[in-house]
């Protein structure tokens, strides 16, 4: 059998939402570190991996996987986790909210476009994340009104909103983002954290 091997960076959103999704497949797999500190993401070895120079890359099933979203839709359909109803208007609605964070929200706090725009320099730095990641968790806690909480964010169980939406609060905490009056997200927090799969995958713990 294959092995499943990530190529990961503990504090990438991206990543992070990957090792949440393998969690809640219950599949072993290899965590192999790339420093995007250290521009390890750069390197001939990894390009040869992605061409984009990103992570995460996913090695699964023989096959070698770039791009978390299309990642997180492959490991849906095979493992059949139910990370989207399967209604097709439901579908986009939970797409949707999903996206307002991982395709609007998190693109331009990714950590190479916040050092080109900012220099890497204080106050620069932390100016640039708050000035995207409130107004995107207001956003996000607006669009959870058309869901019942039941605890997750749309569902009983961790859907593909819980995936995307707790790597971007590690990031709101890192950069001093106060949520604590979103108290839908507060909630899907608290389910979430409580869950065995989110707290196996934290990046402090891998």
């Amino acid at each position: 059998m294959n092995e499943t091997v990530l190529w990961d960076y503990p504090k990438s959103s991206a990543s992070y939402r990957l090792r949440i999704a393998l969690n809640l497949a219950n599949i072993e797999y290899r965590l192999e570190g790339v420093d995007l500190l250290t521009g390890a993401h750069r390197s001939a070895e990894h390009l040869a991996r992605n061409p984009q120079g990103l992570v995460p890359v996913l090695d699964i099933d023989g096959h070698r996987l770039t791009q978390s979203l299309a990642i997180l839709e492959y490991l849906d359909t095979t493992r059949e986790l139910g990370l989207l109803p399967s209604d097709p208007f439901e579908r986009a609605k939970v797409t949707a909210l999903a996206h307002s964070i991982a395709v609007d929200l998190h693109p331009v706090c990714n950590l190479s476009v916040m050092l080109h725009a900012t220099g890497g320099k204080e106050p620069g730095r932390t100016d640039w994340m708050k000035r995207f990641i409130r107004p995107g968790l207001e956003a996000f806690e607006a669009l959870l009104g058309d869901f019942d909480q039941t605890p997750f964010a749309t569902a009983a169980a961790p859907g593909l909103a819980d995936i995307c939406l707790m790597p971007q609060l590690y990031n709101a905490n890192r950069w001093g983002v106060e949520y604590g009056d979103l108290s839908r997200i507060k909630a899907v927090e608290q389910a979430c954290s409580d869950h065995n799969a989110f707290k196996a995958a934290h990046p402090d713990l891998v």
